[in-house]
């Protein structure tokens, strides 16, 4: 199979019979051009298949090529199925636990994999990228692309283009620099790599650019790595050769801690253009300088061309983190435009002439003040992707109105270092009111929707609400149609010019992944992976309100690949009904060794646990589980590793107290869940009775 033949997939402007890569172009339109499958005959779209998948994430997108479907699950086990009837072709396992030591620990979960001349390509979460060949399964190749024992791990879907496939990686658990790096996609040899902040001056820099980011940072902000790791967007354009990457957030996230509180320390969220042969910067654009929030700019790069003011432009989109949705001439790196899309309180606008953002005062919590801003850090947009339809001609966006409240007050700026035990809590150099550093709060107001919005007007077209925050992406098809999953369980089909519903199917367990659409055997089908994945599918437990009730357990929630077709006839089983509170005859309370235990729980536990042991993603819910309530068992697992092939790290440095204490903590959640049971029980037995 030659490259041209595998570009030709890749384009914008390709048939849509195949979706090879994560936003299936290189452009990552979230697109499909299929039109089988329409307006006039979405009501006759039925099941044509499904199949169960192992207890582990699934917030993952496939992709689909010659009529084979190729998706990872877990920590990045990747499948190969037949598109048409569902039958399992094979597996590869890179067994990353048994490699991932302390990286193991924090994980937002693989999202999905890229196909290249007839290799499958994914990330782990030990930092490997790894080639398999797409007939057998059978590994290709292998490279690590960072240190085993650097503070990280990769989520995010690798891209390719022109023979190369490139990849970032993620972390907010120690100090990093980040980095982005282009790999020759035949054999795995390390073509380029493009650092995003500057490093040590006295070590000299890299280039150019490393010089020129290094005058926007101030005091010795390489001992902290400086962030800005690219985990998530990227972006190509064959016909500029151009790479577009949008950056996370500085490390750590206060700029009083990394940069002495001055500077715009580039490239911290930012989008950079790099030359797609030798990975040389070309220009950037930082959304949010000197961001201090965890604004990041990773969202993902969608690119276009638009008719603005009567003339063609050649565009890049984003709906980063801050709330704004930025047109930016992908040329030249200039912005067009860029309106709110989200509630925006720490800003008041974009300037036009500088394109730099108007902050409002106090936002950046002088003197140890407190503020509550909008959006929060979990972003006015997340990671799950948004669409472009040239069709419609619009952006549809799977966005948040959620505020948070800032501070630092009673942080010791000068002695804050990064965290040894890869943990999030405490490694923000601020305090957050959703990160457990103190007791959590529930924030009510946080709601979800999809948007439909014009990028050339920068206005409001449509838009549905749902009854939780988060929700997946979006796919957006040549049929007129939008289609876009939820928590709640429901796979939807909006009109794609008026948002009229016309389509929905009970799912029977969230949807977090994103939906492509693709043919086979001259059909058109839609595929859709079921089950919440880790990271901030967690933050649903703390904040999304009366999460509970859509039976997100983790032990029974259906991990599951649905695939649809006009006509599908296939129905789903029911629903497994949710375990009780284990049982715990010898507890009794312990208030100070609960609270300590809580601490803990939300600096090592909560990320896959699920916030106030609530757990909705892929690990067990603890307050359903007999294991806290054995002493010796709880030991072998948590600090002697027992579970560590299945995906539970080990945390062997906590102490005999600490390993009760959190037990403890368990414990207290458990017998308030068997409290509710039984109040819930009692009140059935009434209103029967």
């Amino acid at each position: 199979m030659s490259s041209d033949s595998s570009t030709a997939r890749y384009l914008d402007a390709s048939d849509g019979r195949d979706w090879p890569g994560y936003g299936r172009t290189f452009g990552q339109q979230h697109y499909s051009p299929l039109s089988a499958v329409g307006d006039n005959n979405v009501d006759r779209l039925g099941l044509a298949w499904s199949i169960d998948l192992p207890m582990a994430n699934t917030a993952t997108q496939p992709i689909a090529v010659d009529g084979i479907l190729y998706f990872a699950t877990g920590l990045s086990v990747i499948h190969a199925v037949d598109a048409q009837t569902g039958k399992e072709l094979w597996t590869y396992d890179p067994l990353v636990a048994e490699k991932a030591e302390l990286n193991l620990r924090l994980g937002w979960g693989v999202r999905g994999v890229s196909w290249w001349d007839g290799k499958i390509y994914t990330g782990t979460q030990d930092g490997r990228l790894i080639a398999v060949d797409a007939k057998t399964g059978k590994p290709v190749w292998s490279v690590q692309t960072f240190d085993k024992d650097y503070p990280a791990h990769i989520n995010g879907a690798p891209r390719v283009f022109a023979g190369k496939v490139v990849i970032g990686y993620a972390s907010t658990t120690g100090a990093t620099r980040g980095f982005v790096t282009a790999y020759d996609a035949g054999t795995g040899k390390q073509l380029w790599r493009f650092y995003t902040t500057p490093g040590d001056p006295a070590k000299g820099f890299e280039n150019d650019a490393m010089k020129m980011a290094a005058k926007t940072w101030a005091g010795e902000w390489w001992k902290f790595g400086g962030g800005a790791d690219v985990w998530n967007a990227i972006a190509y354009d064959p016909e500029l050769d151009t790479v577009f990457i949008g950056t996370g957030s500085g490390y750590p996230w206060n700029r009083r801690v990394r940069s002495a509180d001055q500077g715009d320390n580039l490239f911290v969220a930012s989008i950079v253009a790099l030359d797609g042969k030798s990975g040389a910067y070309k220009w950037h654009y930082q959304v949010t300088p000197g961001d201090t929030w965890d604004y990041d700019a990773t969202m993902d790069i969608e690119v276009a061309d638009l008719v603005i003011d009567g003339k063609p432009r050649k565009v890049i989109m984003q709906a980063p983190k801050n709330g704004f949705f930025y047109v930016i001439d992908r040329v030249t790196g200039k912005p067009i435009s860029a309106q709110p899309y989200a509630k925006v309180t720490w800003a008041s606008g974009i300037d036009p002439i500088t394109g730099r953002p108007v902050e409002n005062p106090g936002v950046r919590y002088p003197g140890g003040a407190s503020i509550e801003l909008s959006p929060s850090g979990a972003g006015a947009h997340s990671w799950m992707p948004m669409a472009f339809s040239p069709q419609s001609k619009l952006v549809y966006i799977p966005a948040v109105d959620f505020s948070q409240t800032y501070t630092d007050s009673g942080v010791d700026l000068k002695a804050w270092r990064p965290p040894s035990d890869r943990s999030v809590g405490g490694a923000l150099g601020f305090k957050r009111e959703d990160t457990g550093e103190g007791a959590p709060q529930t924030d009510h107001s946080a709601k979800g929707r999809l948007l439909a919005w014009d990028p050339v007007a920068q206005k409001r077209v449509w838009e549905a609400p749902y009854p939780t925050y988060l929700n997946s992406g979006l796919l957006a098809t040549g049929g007129g149609l939008v289609f876009q999953g939820s928590v709640d369980g429901i796979f939807r089909a909006y009109a794609a010019q008026t948002g009229k519903l016309k389509w929905s199917f009970a799912a029977q367990a969230p949807i977090l992944g994103t939906p492509i659409s693709y043919q086979a055997g001259g059909r058109q089908y839609i595929t859709v992976l079921t089950g919440i994945g880790m990271g901030i599918a967690t933050w649903a437990a703390n904040f999304s309100k009366g999460i509970e009730q859509f039976g997100l357990d983790p032990r029974t929630q259906a991990r599951r690949v649905l695939t649809f077709a006009i006509d599908g006839k296939a129905t789903l089983p029911g629903r497994s009904p949710i375990p009780p509170a284990a049982a715990d005859p010898s507890f009794s309370p312990e208030p100070a060794a609960a609270q300590a235990g809580m601490g803990l729980y939300f600096q090592h536990c909560g990320n896959c646990h699920g916030g106030n042991v609530v757990a909705v993603t892929h690990a067990p819910d603890l307050r359903r589980s007999p294991i806290p309530t054995q002493r010796d068992t709880f030991a072998d697992v948590v600090r002697r590793g027992l579970l560590v092939p299945g995906g539970m790290p080990a945390f062997a440095e906590l102490s005999d107290e600490e390993l009760e204490s959190l037990r403890t903590y368990i414990r207290t959640e458990m017998a308030r869940l068997r409290a509710s049971e039984r109040a819930s029980r009692a009140a059935n037995r009434r209103i029967s009775g």
